[in-house]
C-alpha cells in the first residue's frame, strides 16, 4: 500500500514539496481524520500509556484528559493556520513565523526545536516495534549476534524508508486506514475478551488496587488506583501542558496542512475525540496486565505485548502485534516527512540555498527524510531505551516553547520578534535544566518531567512552568523593545489571510490546477 500510494490522488506536479510533503494539500475529512489519528495515536501510545498505568496507576491516565482538552484548543487556531498557509504557500510552522514576524532567526529557532523534538519521537516508534519483536521472540535470544537480533527491525526500517521516499505523505495517509481499523478491532476485542478471562472488571480493579498499594524499594507505594490530593497538581499541569504541546509538533501540523479546506480541519476537531474514547479503553489494559501477573522482564514497555501473547489465541495475538507494528510505521513516516520539510524550507532554502527550485526542495526533502530515520534507527540500536524515553519527555518540554510565536502570531502582531526569541531561549534553558535535575530510583538525571513549581511549592509539569516563563519574558521584552522603537520586521500577511478558504479571491498556493479548484467536501 505504501508503494502504491505514490500514484494515489496524484496531482499534475509531482516534483515539489506540496505534492510529496503535504499530499498535494488535497485530503478530505475522512482521509485527514485517519491520517491525524494515525499520526497522534502511535504505537508508542499503544505501548506506553498502559505501561505507565501498569507501573504507577492512575497518573498514567493523564493522556485521556489531555486528548480531550486539545480539540477545543486547536479548533480556535488550526483553521487560521490552514488559511494563511494556503494563501502564502507555507509548508511548515517556521514558514509562517518567518512571514509573520520577518525574522529568519526566530523561524530557525522554531525549525530546529521541531526537528530536535521529533527525532526521539521517531525513535520511540521503533522502540514500540522492538517491544513486539521481543515478545514474539523474533530475532533470536540474548546470545544471538547483534546484526541477526536486530535484522527484523532493520527490515521494518527499510520498508518504511523506501515507501516514504517514493510516496511521501500519501503513503501513511493510505496505510492509516488499515492501522486505525486494526487498532479499533484489537481494543474492542481486548476490552471484552480479556476481562472475561480475568474474572471481570471488579476482579481487575481489586487486584490492581492491592498491587499498586504495595511498597517498593523507596518505601513508598508503587502507585495509586485513583489520584490522591498530592498528585493533582502534577496530573493537571501535565495534562494541560501536553494538550498545549501536541499540535506544536511538526508532524501534527504536516497532517493538518494536507487538508483541502479549513472546514475539513473544523470537522476533524469534532470527530477526533473518538480516539480519546479509544485511548481511555486502551489505558485499562494496564490494570489488566497487573491482574494477569504479566511477566515484563524488568521492562514495563513489554506489559501490553506480553498481555496479548498470554491472553489471546496465537492467531489473534498476531493481529494485535500487526496493529502495533503498523501503528509505529504510520507516525514514523509522517514525523520523518515533517522533519524533512522543516530542514528543507527553513534551513536549506533560507540559509544554504535561497534560490532553490521546487524540484531541488523536493529532492533534498526526500534525502533528509531518509537521514532522519537512519538517525532514529542508530539511536534505538546503540542507546539505552530509557534515554529515548527521557529525550521524548524533554522534546515535549521543548516543543511547547514554540507556542507563543506560532499561536500568538496567528492572533496578534503585538509581540516583538526579538522578545519571542528571548522568551523561547528562556523557556528552553529553564526546561532543560529543570528536567536535568529530576532524579528517579533508576537514574540521577532526566528522571521525569515534573518538578517543584517556583513560588507555588507544588510539583507540576516542567514544560508548563517553562512556557509561563517564556510568555512573561516575551511580554516584558516586547514592552521594552517597543519603548526603544526596535525594528519589528515586515509582516507579509494581511488580516483576511487568516479566514480565507480555498477558492477565495487572492488565494495563492503551489497546488496543481486540477487540485486547486477541487470542491471542499469530504
Amino acid at each position: 500500500m505504501g508503494f502504491l500510494a505514490a500514484r494515489w490522488r496524484q496531482g499534475d506536479q509531482s516534483a515539489n514539496l506540496d505534492e510529496w510533503g503535504l499530499g498535494g494539500r488535497s485530503f478530505g475529512t475522512w482521509i485527514t481524520w485517519f491520517l491525524l489519528g494515525g499520526d497522534l495515536y502511535t504505537a508508542y501510545t499503544f505501548v506506553a500509556v498502559p505501561a505507565a498505568i501498569y507501573a504507577a496507576g492512575a497518573s498514567g491516565f493523564f493522556a485521556v484528559p489531555y486528548t480531550i482538552l486539545v480539540y477545543p484548543l486547536i479548533f480556535t487556531f488550526l483553521p487560521r493556520l490552514w488559511s494563511v498557509s494556503h494563501r502564502h504557500g507555507y509548508v511548515t510552522t517556521s514558514d509562517f513565523v518567518r512571514g509573520r514576524f520577518g525574522s529568519k532567526g526566530l523561524s530557525l529557532a522554531v525549525a530546529l526545536t521541531g526537528i530536535l523534538a521529533t527525532m526521539p519521537y521517531i525513535a520511540l516508534q521503533l522502540v514500540g516495534i522492538q517491544a513486539v519483536l521481543d515478545v514474539m521472540g523474533v530475532g533470536g535470544g540474548a546470545h544471538t549476534s547483534g546484526f541477526v537480533k536486530d535484522l527484523p527491525l532493520l527490515i521494518a526500517f527499510g520498508v518504511l524508508a523506501a515507501y516514504t521516499y517514493s510516496s511521501g505523505l500519501r503513503a501513511p495517509a493510505l496505510i492509516a486506514f488499515v492501522k486505525d481499523g486494526l487498532i479499533y478491532l484489537v481494543i474492542a476485542v481486548a476490552i471484552i475478551y480479556i476481562p472475561i478471562r480475568l474474572g471481570g472488571f471488579d476482579a481487575v480493579f481489586h487486584a490492581a488496587g492491592k498491587a499498586l498499594a504495595q511498597h517498593g524499594p523507596t518505601g513508598k507505594p508503587r502507585g495509586e488506583l485513583t489520584s490522591g490530593p498530592n498528585a493533582q497538581w502534577a496530573y493537571a499541569t501535565l495534562a494541560l501542558g501536553s494538550a498545549l504541546a501536541l499540535f506544536m509538533y511538526p508532524h501534527s501540523i504536516t497532517a493538518t496542512l494536507s487538508s483541502r479546506s479549513r472546514d475539513v480541519i473544523r470537522r476533524n476537531t469534532t470527530i477526533l475525540p473518538l480516539y480519546s474514547l479509544m485511548l481511555g479503553l486502551l489505558a485499562l489494559l494496564g490494570f489488566m496486565a497487573v491482574k494477569a501477573g504479566t511477566d515484563i522482564k524488568g521492562n514495563p514497555q513489554l506489559a501490553i505485548p506480553q498481555l496479548f501473547a498470554d491472553m489471546f489465541p496465537s492467531w489473534f495475538a498476531g493481529v494485535a502485534f500487526a496493529a502495533i507494528g503498523i501503528g509505529a510505521l504510520v507516525p514514523a513516516a509522517i514525523m520523518s516527512i515533517a522533519a524533512a520539510n522543516l530542514f528543507t524550507r527553513n534551513v536549506y532554502k533560507d540559509f544554504l540555498r535561497p534560490g532553490a527550485t521546487p524540484e531541488q526542495e523536493h529532492r533534498v526533502a526526500k534525502l533528509v527524510s531518509l537521514l532522519v530515520k537512519v538517525g532514529a534507527l542508530v539511536f534505538v540500536l546503540t542507546m539505552d531505551k530509557t534515554v529515548a524515553i527521557n529525550l521524548q519527555l524533554l522534546g515535549g518540554i521543548w516543543i511547547l516553547q514554540t507556542m507563543p510565536a506560532l499561536v500568538g502570531g496567528l492572533f496578534t502582531r503585538w509581540f516583538h520578534r526579538w522578545a519571542l526569541l528571548a522568551g523561547w531561549a528562556a523557556g528552553m534553558l529553564y526546561g532543560t535544566l529543570a528536567a536535568y535535575g529530576v532524579a528517579s530510583p533508576t537514574q540521577k538525571h532526566f528522571g521525569g518531567s515534573s518538578a517543584e513549581i517556583p513560588g507555588i511549592g507544588q510539583i507540576g509539569y516542567i514544560g508548563l512552568t517553562a512556557f509561563v516563563l517564556n510568555v512573561v519574558v516575551a511580554v516584558v521584552l516586547t514592552f521594552v523593545l517597543r519603548a526603544f522603537k526596535a525594528p519589528e520586521g515586515t509582516d507579509e500577511t494581511s488580516p483576511d489571510d487568516y479566514t480565507a478558504d480555498l477558492g477565495d479571491e487572492g488565494v495563492t498556493t503551489d497546488l496543481p490546477p486540477a487540485t486547486a479548484g477541487a470542491p471542499a467536501g469530504p
